[in-house]
């Protein structure tokens, strides 16, 4: 038998398809995998402790560098899976001649329709730190606007009942996603270039590991590439459709070999 692993992934559900896929290769490898999941600063407070081995995924250099950089000298970056990166996005129903950018948050159109009030997910989330950041950035609180940190879920269920009744807002999101399968949400331009720009999904392991993992493991694990579209198809499966991680991840490396 080998080594037993420890992966970690933060407990969103995005990071759960990828995960599935990374866990699936090495079961497939002969190693027993346990999976671990903590939000964003907790996870990487575990993988600075060694209390996991490997981390899908890391979001670097903008949304996650700071929180990776205590660990860098004893870890590895096996490989990015995808090119992650922050918007934010309005319903494709409001019209993109009254708002195109952030800055037309602002504009007297926008004002009298769109929601003040911008919810988003957890605060440790670069999506959640950049949106707060651009509040003061645009001078949104000038006119009323605030973000507000939340969950998944209650920021998920706001867009959708949002969407339902016809109200404008912005959502603060990210590709890829699983919102993105059954709705048309426009990203805003946001010249400021506050949100971040292209991450790469980067797939990390604490180096003492490395030689425990088998070698043919090890060896896809460093030429895995999911891309976008694929993790938001893995994510919708397991959001929308209710399978279960590791049967989509099965079905989608069984359609890749």
């Amino acid at each position: 038998m080998k080594a037993p692993i420890t992966l970690g992934y933060i407990d969103l559900s995005f990071h759960a398809a990828s995960a599935a896929v990374v866990r699936e290769i090495l079961e497939e490898h002969g190693h027993a995998v346990t999976l671990r999941a903590a939000p964003h600063e907790a996870m990487f407070r575990l993988l600075e402790a060694d209390a996991v081995d490997l981390v899908s995924s890391a979001w670097l250099p903008a949304s996650h560098g700071a929180y990776l950089a205590p660990s860098l000298d004893k870890l590895e970056k096996l490989g990015a899976l995808y090119e992650p990166y922050c918007i934010w996005g309005v319903p494709d129903y409001v019209p993109a001649d009254v708002v195109a950018s952030v800055d037309d948050l602002k504009k007297p159109e926008a004002l009298a329709r769109m929601d003040r009030r911008i919810a988003g997910i957890n605060p440790g989330a670069g999506i959640s730190r950049f949106s707060q950041a651009m509040i003061q950035g645009y001078g949104l609180d000038a006119h009323a606007y605030r973000f507000e940190a939340g969950d998944e879920a209650s920021c998920f269920d706001n867009f959708r009942r949002a969407v339902d009744e016809g109200r404008w807002l912005v959502l603060p999101l990210w590709h890829p996603q699983f919102l993105h399968q059954d709705y048309r949400i426009r990203a805003l331009e946001e010249p400021k270039g506050m949100l971040g720009g292209r991450d790469a999904a980067t797939l990390v392991a604490r180096k003492a590991i490395l030689p425990s993992i088998a070698p043919r493991a090890l060896e896809r694990l460093r030429g895995l590439y999911l891309g976008n579209a694929a993790v938001s198809g893995l994510e919708h499966a397991i959001r929308v459709r209710g399978l279960a991680p590791q049967t989509v991840a099965r079905e989608w490396l069984a359609r890749k070999a």
